[in-house]
């Protein structure tokens, strides 16, 4: 059984803490709030990719650490152009500080593996953040936004963060043998 990423556990709590009408929950991000935690969920990944770019030999690994900063690049650059033609920009907030000091230990942690035992933490970490990310974006997010453009952006973005999730699945089976 793999161990759950520190992001994950931080995720449900907040998500728990949101539906209990906790303030400081991702449920009350406004939309420029909410583009801010997105951007640094993608860069976030985008970091743990070039981690494995830098410590994994695993063909595999390495392949789908390139699609994941092939594919956040993309969705933050658009992200990036729509609020340059919104003529807004996106509000740092609690969510995205957690996220990153999250993100900063278990980099540290992950910094610390080799071969196999980096390649599953990795995957491990892949697929739990995907998940959390995806509830979070398709359950919290998406139905908050006011707007349509911002919306579409992050319904598409979704898709793309679900094969993520699926690919990251796979992942983690194949390296358990």
């Amino acid at each position: 059984m793999f161990k759950k990423s520190v992001v994950m556990t931080l995720v449900a709590a907040l998500i728990s803490l949101s539906s209990l009408g906790w303030a400081n929950s991702p449920a009350d991000l406004n939309d420029l709030e909410i583009a801010h935690v997105a951007y640094t969920a993608d860069s976030i990944d985008i970091r743990y990719a070039h981690l494995a770019l830098a410590i994994s030999k695993d063909p595999k690994v390495r392949a789908f650490a390139e699609t994941m900063i092939r594919d956040h690049t993309i969705v933050n650059d658009k992200a990036l152009a729509l609020v340059k033609k919104l003529k807004v920009q996106p509000q740092d907030n609690f969510f995205s500080q957690q996220l990153i000091k999250q993100s900063d230990a278990l980099v540290e942690e992950m910094s610390q593996l080799r071969g196999r035992a980096f390649d599953r933490r990795y995957a491990s970490n892949e697929l739990s953040y995907h998940r959390a990310v995806n509830n979070l974006v398709e359950k919290t997010f998406i139905p908050n936004i006011q707007n349509p453009e911002v919306k579409a952006l992050f319904e598409e973005a979704l898709v793309i963060f679900k094969a993520h999730e699926q690919h990251a699945h796979h992942m983690v089976k194949a390296l358990e043998n």
